[in-house]
């Protein structure tokens, strides 16, 4: 049964009401702003995947402020896709709002964890995900990978295609194992370089081993709990400070960085690493 709006704790009427107000100033903006107006969900697309990695900036730098202002903005889109979908019905009769998404996401959750509204046991975290793999291919998925969106980046996809197969079993036993698959593929691609002179001895296959080190690699963070994209993008922002700050401090002692050795530069460089930039 439904809970009545006076029966909801003080907070959670809070909540609904704020939520509530996105939803009336969404109303207002669709109808009276020209932009807004304007918009379509093909519009808005890239604009969502710009939010997207904000907030995930935002989360790396775990910049508490930043994460609920980039939440904020996320949330909009998501109202907003819901208000374009309910206006659909003028131009081809297919219609949604933003009760039927909450109601749908509301009834997956339900479906997907038979554990806590059902008689299913799963007693770890890996029973759980295993568990939702099965439920999804029942749910008409014709592969466990699917459910991987074709367009994300190849680093997150590699991550995500594994973590679908292991949800079904297909993974292997040992880190020790994954470890050994990881030398084996850097053995591969050095196959491919004559060492002495650093030739290429074929382009493509070298592309394809280094693919499969790659993919190797993403699969051992797996055994030891190292998300990839996280580490190699926390390594990117090391990179651009250590690098700004060769950059400042040789402009500050009037070098000028297109004059410089590398001898001179690692001099800088070695400065931020000190002082941990």
């Amino acid at each position: 049964m439904e809970k009545q709006f006076n029966d909801l704790s003080e907070s959670r009427q809070q909540q609904l009401m704020a939520f509530d107000r996105l939803l009336t100033i969404m109303d207002e903006l669709r109808e009276q702003c020209p932009w807004d107006r304007k918009q379509t969900m093909d519009s808005l697309r890239h604009l969502t995947i710009e939010e997207t990695y904000e907030l995930s900036d935002a989360i790396i730098e775990n910049d508490s402020p930043e994460i609920k202002k980039e939440l904020g903005d996320v949330l909009l889109h998501i109202v907003f896709y819901a208000k374009i979908g309910s206006e659909a019905r003028l131009d081809n009769g297919f219609q949604f709002d933003i009760k039927d998404v909450l109601d749908g996401i509301c009834d997956k959750l339900v479906s997907r964890h038979p554990h806590i509204y059902g008689d299913f046991v799963a007693d770890s975290e890996e029973a759980v995900k295993q568990n939702w793999e099965k439920l999804k291919l029942k749910e008409g998925n014709k592969s466990v990978l699917s459910g991987v969106p074709a367009s994300l980046p190849a680093l997150v996809k590699a991550m995500r295609i594994q973590e679908k197969a292991r949800g079904v079993g297909f993974d292997w036993d040992d880190k020790r194992q994954v470890w050994g698959k990881v030398e084996e593929e850097l053995a591969e691609f050095k196959d491919n370089f004559n060492i002495e002179t650093g030739e290429v001895l074929d382009q493509k296959e070298a592309e394809g081993e280094f693919g499969d080190l790659l993919f190797s690699l993403v699969n051992y963070s797996r055994f030891v709990d190292i998300n990839p994209e996280t580490a190699l993008e926390r390594t990117n922002k090391k990179f651009i400070r250590r690098f700004q700050y060769l950059e400042e401090a040789s402009k500050a002692d009037g070098k000028s960085l297109a004059e410089m050795t590398l001898d001179e530069m690692d001099e800088y460089w070695n400065e931020a690493k000190k002082l941990n930039a």
